[in-house]
This record gives C-alpha cells, structure tokens and sequence, in this order.
C-alpha cells in the first residue's frame, strides 16, 4: 500500500494548510534555522535547502552568462509598462533555466529597486525607475508581475522589492538617517513600494541600510502598520547583507546583538542576511535572544511561516515542483529580440535641430562616412548587478553592422601616454597570458569575493617602455590599459599587473589618480590633464595612488607594486604620446557626420557605496565632443549612462543629443537602428535633467516638498524636464475630457501622429491642484500610455484616476484627504510640453483648521521647518524633532490651529535639554520653556505653561539645545 503524503505535499490544499503542517512537523531549532539567509535541508522530511535572495535587476546577476537587459533606469525611461512585463517574464524564466543546472540559483530575486531618483548625484540611480512614485510604482508592478508570472496560485519567482524605505545617499549610507516628514513619507516614498505589493506580485521588500527619523530602517515600524497593511498576502521580508550587525556597529543603537536581532524580528524582519552562509552567528544571537526572554517562539514561528509561505508558492513541496518546474527558455531567440526591443524603446532623443538649412541632422542618410568617437564608442559596460554576457554590441558594433564596416571609422579619444620614473626607466607591460575563463565564470558566482589574478607578470620599468591609454573619469581618478586590452590592475600581492578585462568588483582594483609629489597629500584630483599640463613645471613629478588600496604605485626589482605609504613611492613623468582629442579630431574631420558616444563606466564615480561629486560631463569627455564638433558640425552627442549629466554648452552647440542607459547585450545594435532612422526613438526622461549643480540640494534634504526637489516642486528651469523625449515626427493632441464618475475621474485624449514616420508616442497626463490650501505639485503625473502610430493615424486614449490620487496627507488631521475645488488634468508630451487641459470640480466640505484643543500637536506634523530634523521618539515607534544644530536652533511652524474661544494652557513632551519658544507667526513671543536635563533622549517628560489663546492662529515653535519635542498639548 503506498503511503499516503503529508498534507505540505498535497498540491489540492490550501497553501496555509500546507504550511501550518509543514510547520507542525518542524522542531524548534528547526524553525529557528529558516530565519537565516542560508536555510540548511531538512532531510528527514524531504526539504531542500533554501537560500533567499537572487540578484536579477535587469538579467540573471551573479550566476555566469545570461541575457543582459537594460539597466533598471533604461527601463524606466521606456514609459511601457507591458514590455517591461515581458522583460520580468524573461528574467524569471532565466532564473528558473538556471535553477535547474545549478542549485544555487535562487528562485527568491531580489528585485526591483523602487526607490525614487530623487537625487541625480544618487550613486544607484541605475537601479531605479524614475523620479515620480506613480511611473515608478507602474514599472515596478510591470516587472514584478513579469518575474511572478500569471498562475493563479504558484509564483514563477518571488520578487522582494529594495530598499525599504527613503533611501538615496551612498555616503555614509549605514550611519545617515534621512528626514522624512510625513507629508513626503505618505505622498512620495511610500506609494512607490505601494502599487506592486497591491497588485499582488510581490513576495516581500528588503529594508535599506540607512536610518529613517532616526530608526534603522531594519526596525521601521511601517513594515508591520503600513507594509502589511496594504495586502491580505504573506509578505517575507529579507534583510539587506550584514545589516543586523550594523544595528550594534556602527550605527550603535544596542549595545548587543541579541537585543538587535530581537528589535528587528519583532518589527517584522524575516530572513536575515548576515555572516555569509555560516549561519552560526545569527542563529547563536538568536538563541541567545530566546533564552532572555527578548523575543517568543511565536515571534520564530511567524517569521518561519512567511519563508514557508513563499516556498510554497515557488512549488517546492508539489510532488512534481509546480507548474514552473521544467522551465527552460535561456538565451533564445525570443530573449534576444526582446533585449533589443527595450534597448531601442529606452532611447531617447533630447535634441535634433536644422543644421545650416539642411533638415534635422537625424536620422542619418546614406551614404555617409560615419565616424564614431569618444570613450564608450566601442564599448558595452555591465554594472555590478549585470550577468556576463552571452552577446555583445558596443554602438561600434552596431553602426558597422548597419552602415558597413567599410563606412564607419573608430577614434577611441583615450590619452596615449608613457610613465617615466625618476630613474629615466619606463613603465612596460610584459606579454600576459590568455584570458582566464575559469575567473570569469567564478567571479559571475560571488563578484564581491573575486581576487586579482596573479598568475601574470607584474609591470617592470625599462629603457623601452610601453604606450598606456590613460582615461580620466572625473575628479581625477583614472584607468590605465595595457596596449593588449587589458586594465592595470592590484591583485592581494601588492603587484601591478595588466589583469583586468574590465574595471569591477566590490572594491573596484583598476582606478588610480596622480598626486603631485610635492604635496602633502591629495591635490584635490589634479589628475591626467594637469599631469600632462604641468609636465616640466613640476620639478617634483608626481606619485601614482591606487585607490582600491589607497596605496602609492612605487618600482621595485621584482616587479612594480603598491607601496605602504608615500615616502615610498615612485616619482613619474607623464609623457603625452597623443591626446585623445587630436586622435578624435582627426577621425571628425574625415567623415560626414561623427557621433560621439561618452558616459560612464558604471564601476567608477558613482555606484553601489559611492554618490557622485557632480553633475558635469568628465573633463576628458568634454574634450573629446569639442574637438569632434570644432573639426565637423555635423556632430551627434551620445549620452550613455547611468544618471543625468548637465551638459548645457553642449545642448547649446550641437544639432543632437541623445541619451540611453547602458542597455545590455544589443545596446549597440539598438543605438544604431535608432540613429539610423529603422526605428523613431520614443524613449522618455524618467527623471530631470538640470542645468548645473546649483539646482541640487543637498544630497541628504530627503524634504522633496520643502527642498522644491524633482519636476513636482522644482521652481527652476531644467536642462532637460521629466518626461521630455523627441522622435523623428510630430504629435497633435486633441478632444481632452474629463469627467468625474463617484470615485473615479474619466478621461480621453486624441492623439494623431502628424508626421511622415510610424513611431510610438508616450501620452502623459498630469494634474494640479488650482488654488491649493497648503504645497502642491506644479503638476503630478498621474497616467500615462505609450502608443505606436502610423502616419497620420489617430487613438483615442482612455484613463482612469482614482479620486483619490489628486489627494494629499493632511497632517492637522493625519490622513489623506482630497480638498474640494478645482483640479487641472493636462495632456502632452512631457511635463513641460502641455498640450491640452481640462478642469474638472470635486464636491465635500472644506477641512477646518487644526483641532488642538482635541489631539495637540504631534511634533513632526509641522507646515514647515528650517534647521531641524526628525528623530525617534523610541526605538520601537513614534517621531520625534530636534535641532539639526542644537547651538543654531530650529523652528517649526503650524499654520491655522484652532484655539476655539480660547486655550488656557500648554504642554511640551520633550526630552534631553534646551528651551522651547511658543511664538505667533508674526514674532510674538507666547511662552518660554526651560527644559532641564531628563535623563537622556528617550526620556520623556511632560511641562505645562500657561497659555491664553483664542480662535485661528499660525504657531511657531523655536527649539534649541540637544532636545527632542515629541508633542504639544493644549487646554480649554
């Protein structure tokens, strides 16, 4: 008789039967193990390991070859919502093809990363989607659909969704708490992770590394009251690597890390990812946890049941393995094409204006000499959540292929250059081996613990030398390569060697900047150019820094190596062979047009722990743009990037610009079929492009409200706006109506391709609040639809938008609320290209002024503010406010609190030490507190004053000293 299976094995039952079974059959030590990252098998009831997390942002990362699809802000930059659904769909399948070969292909992704690119000088800006919470939430939800796939039960993938919550600043990113006001909690970082956990297509989120108000976002009491709040679905939430010890060290919020564990598992932390697979640490501060009574089994017990949960889902405890067991579609033609797709729909052209009477100069005719310049011209750079390539076309490539190899010639525009020593010897390269596969395919598995190679011959210094291509990145750092290729690298042993196909890694080996010797240090990014500027003014040379090591390059005789300190460095000459820019000049003035392609390489100047210093183009690639363009106007500028630059000499000067972001395995292809007029870019800015560093703030003012931040509040005028995006015909917009229907506003638009190209267009639709009671947005995007149009071809377009969404969060009342009044709907095609608008009317009494004489003041619900941030009232709940520099003060401001027919007194709840000042708007001062020391910053006490007030009035409160004021109380 065969025996019957356990009821987790039974696909007919219900999944949460399933798993209370399996959970019931569990031991406690058991239970207690699926709470780390790395969950061992439990062979007495059949269960394999488990592993959460499985990096798959825009392809299979970290897993060897797989198709490699535009970076996360590519596509953004599509505005498609269903074609970046079917980039979700291939990932998954990838996942799953890849599962089956190798077990260590996890089916929990980590993917997509919903925060807001607030702040173009944001280091992971390539991770993101957008700027705008609605266009983020609508790719995020596309792509996660596309990762869980569409049974009614059983999940292809199960997708977590990074990092919860406002997080935007690498620079001290796990030490930094941002500010965040309600209003902008509620109104811009929450509805970003909101609309895919709504949709029911995520599995989970990943909390940031940083601190929110004060509190690690490892303990966000949002997980639980808010998160969770949105779906009736198990939500696992996965800690991001080494975060719960970063709770003791250095973010010092316990003092031991059982008490850290504990905080984080009760504020709804899952899985933790810590220590690597040696999940004896985490589980021995757990324990140790258990036995002090910090947490409860019934704490481990829901913690397991939700990585269960998700188990479940993914099949694994079906007999067969579910219905996505026998997936194999990897690198078909199908994923091919599709890469290409969404390389060519993110493109977007900025500029094509009428060259000397002549037309646009894009689309390219033919035939043409086309030369192709500039740094990332022959180029297809991966990010550090790229897979290895399994294809690859640099915009070279591409246009070669297109035009004909015969047609198109290649000026790369690096610095040619020889390093003299202070001996007269040169710095030379010996012959290197081959390429070491077996280290790709490894470093394709655990990128971050990949080491140098060191089976080649260091560098050696001789009469001869070698010729190096120096390139400057920006702020002086620097990459040298070997002429076979191949980067100087600093492998474990200290010895430069040309190693490295390309610059990587965690700490990234290959970059180097040139410090004057004479200097006591750093000389603030003197760099190549003023190396080679100076060459002969500086009796002192310079020194070559390592800054993977931070090291200085010295030559000793077994070989060129990294020094311990300065005083044992080597002195160079920086011997010019070649500009870059002679080379490039002489490429342009041989051809009929020249496109040049710069950007970034996504490994330097602005990454994963590393924001950016600026907005401007690199120095180097300035250069290289205005040669090309001084020696044949006919010059196209090709942005390839992860983020934004501000170029505005060049979007003054040249006919054309694009800008894509590095976009995968055809990215080359795709740039050429667009410049090349097969294909009408329609690609979109997914966030502003600004004119110069002076429109920023600064990196750490989270307050998009009060900072006048993004397109929603920006008051400036940008290099480029949000949504803006050209193709090669013209849209008219017709016939925009708007009607309210109970909860809904109903719209529709006309759009007619008025052109002589098929192309697609993207219709956006944004409201305003007319007469607003408090800040508004100039206008928020809150729909959107991109469609392909023949010529002369009209749609008629659809839309519905909630109510709801022309709403804002009411702090004098703590909740979203929609004032009655006039809202304006606009149509166009981007958020400064209005085309049409309409105004619709909503009905419902007016809010009154704050009730204080009912709930007080929370203190953190201000109108505004200057010099103060917002804190932790306690580590498990609650905002605080203090002053940002307690010797400055700060001030807050309640505009329209309702005294009624008079209050008689006040309460402050604060704690540390300090004066608080009651203030009307216009200066009067009402009452002075003296605030002696309550014992530390959670401990709170409570001070009356008298207070006589009467009617509708603004306060102003002024803080000043290390004090927290948590609330305001008033009396009758």
């Amino acid at each position: 008789m065969t025996p019957q299976p356990p009821p987790f094995r039974d696909p007919a039952l219900p999944v949460d039967r399933r798993v209370d079974d399996l959970l019931d059959r569990l031991t406690a030590d058991e239970r207690l193990a699926l709470l780390h990252q790395f969950t061992p098998a439990v062979d007495r009831l059949g269960l394999a390991a488990f592993r959460t997390g499985q990096e798959a942002l825009h392809g299979v990362a970290w897993m060897g070859p797989a198709t490699v699809f535009p970076q996360s802000v590519g596509l953004g930059a599509t505005w498609h919502p269903e074609l970046v659904r079917r980039v979700g769909e291939a990932v998954s399948r990838e996942v799953r093809a890849l599962r089956a070969k190798d077990d260590r292909a996890g089916l929990n992704v980590w993917a997509p990363t919903v925060n807001l690119l607030r702040n173009p000088l944001w280091g992971r800006g390539e991770e993101g989607y957008a700027e705008d919470p609605a266009l983020t939430a609508a790719i995020a939800t596309a792509f996660t659909r596309g990762l869980r796939g569409d049974h009614p039960v059983y999940w292809r993938t199960a997708p977590v969704l990074k990092h919860w919550l406002a997080h935007n600043n690498e620079t001290a990113r796990d030490t930094s708490s941002a500010s965040v006001r309600p209003r902008v909690l509620h109104e811009y970082d929450l509805r970003a992770f909101r609309g895919p956990v709504e949709a029911g297509a995520v599995a989970g989120v990943m909390p940031a590394y940083n601190l929110v108000n004060g509190r690690p976002n490892h303990l966000s009491p949002y997980l639980e009251d808010t998160l969770r709040a949105w779906t009736d679905q198990e939500l696992l939430v996965c800690s991001d690597a080494g975060a719960p010890s970063n709770l003791v060290e250095p973010q010092g919020y316990f003092a031991t890390h059982e008490e850290a564990v504990a905080a984080a598992l009760r504020a709804g932390v899952d899985s933790f990812t810590d220590h690597g697979t040696d999940a004896s640490v985490i589980l021995g501060r757990l324990r140790g946890a258990l036995s002090r009574g910090l947490i409860g089994p019934e704490d481990v017990d829901r913690a397991a049941r939700r990585q269960l949960t998700v188990r479940c889902l993914l099949g694994e405890f079906d007999p067969e393995g579910g219905p996505y067991a026998d997936e194999s579609r990897f690198d078909t033609a199908e994923h091919r094409e599709l890469a290409r797709e969404a390389a060519e729909a993110a493109v977007v052209l900025l500029a094509n204006e009428p060259l000397d009477g002549e037309g646009p100069l894009l689309p390219l005719g033919g035939p043409e000499r086309i030369a192709v310049v500039g740094l990332l011209g022959d180029a297809c750079k991966l990010d550090w959540y790229s897979g290895a390539l399994l294809h690859r076309a640099s915009p070279l490539d591409g246009l070669r292929e297109r035009f004909g190899a015969d047609r198109v010639t290649f000026a790369e525009g690096v610095d040619r250059i020889r390093l003299r020593t202070a001996s007269g010897a040169l710095l030379r390269v010996p012959d290197g081996g081959p390429a070491d596969t077996a280290r790709a395919a490894e470093a394709a598995l655990d990128p971050a613990l990949l080491a140098g190679r060191t089976d080649l011959p260091p560098l050696t210094a001789d009469a001869e030398g070698s010729e190096l291509a120096l390139v400057d990145w920006g702020d002086g750092v620097l990459t040298l390569r070997a002429p076979d290729g191949r980067y100087l690298s600093v492998a474990e042993d200290g010895f430069v060697r040309a190693s490295a196909e390309e610059p990587g890694g965690w700490v990234v080996q290959e970059t180097f900047r040139l410090e004057a010797a004479g200097n006591d240090g750093p000389d603030g990014g003197h760099g190549a150019e003023g190396a080679q500027r100076s060459q002969g003014s500086h009796g002192d040379g310079h020194l070559l820094l390592h800054l993977g090591s931070g090291g200085y390059v010295s030559v000793a005789a077994d070989g060129v190596k990294v020094a311990a300190d300065r005083e044992s460095a080597e002195v160079f000459s920086v011997e010019t062979v070649e500009r870059g820019e002679e080379a490039v000049a002489r490429a342009a003035a041989a051809a009929d047009v020249v496109v040049v392609v710069a950007g970034n390489d996504p490994h330097i100047n602005g990454r994963e722990t590393e924001d950016r210093t600026t907005l401007a183009l690199p120095g180097h690639q300035d250069r290289l743009w205005r040669a090309a363009h001084g020696a044949n106007p006919r010059t196209v500028l090709v942005l390839v990037s992860s983020y934004p630059y501000a170029v505005p000499e060049a979007a003054a000067a040249l006919p054309a610009l694009l800008w894509t972001a590095h976009g995968g395995q055809a990215a080359g292809t795709a740039l050429a079929r667009v410049l090349a007029g097969d294909v009408s870019p329609a690609g979109r800015l997914p966030q502003t492009w600004y004119a110069a560093d002076a429109d920023l703030p600064d990196l750490l003012d989270y307050d998009v409200i009060g900072g006048r931040q993004t397109y929603l509040y920006f008051d400036g005028t940008p290099l480029f706006p949000f949504g803006h995006g050209l193709s090669y015909t013209t849209f008219d917009y017709e016939e925009l109506t708007a009607a309210v229907d109970g909860e809904t506003v109903r719209l529709s638009c006309t759009v007619t391709n008025t052109g002589a190209v098929a192309s697609d267009e993207v219709a956006q639709v944004y409201v305003r609040a007319v007469a607003p009671s408090v800040p508004r947005p100039h206008r928020e995007l809150v729909a959107h639809e991109r469609v392909r149009l023949a010529p002369g071809a009209s749609a008629t377009l659809s839309f519905e938008v909630p109510v709801a969404a022309l709403g804002f969060w009411d702090v004098a009342r703590g909740g979203w609320t929609v004032e009655p009044g006039a809202y304006e709907f606009q149509a166009g095609a981007s958020s400064a290209d209005i085309r049409r608008t309409v105004r619709i009317e909503t009905a419902g009494g007016t809010p009154g002024p704050r009730p204080v004489l009912v709930a007080g003041l929370s203190a953190a619900d201000y109108d505004e503010q200057s010099g103060t941030v917002i804190v932790d009232r306690t580590k498990v709940s609650g905002d605080a406010v203090t002053p940002a520099d307690p010797a400055e003060g700060g001030t807050l401001v309640y505009r329209s609190c309702d005294f009624a027919d008079g209050g008689s007194g006040a309460t402050v709840t604060v704690a540390g030490e300090g004066t608080v000042e009651l203030s009307l708007a216009d200066g009067t001062l009402l009452a002075r507190v003296e605030v002696p020391a309550t014992g530390g910053p959670y401990a709170y006490t409570t001070l009356g004053i008298p207070l006589l007030l009467q009617g509708v009035v603004d306060l102003r409160i002024a803080l000043h000293g290390p004090l927290r004021l948590a609330h305001l109380g008033f009396t009758g």
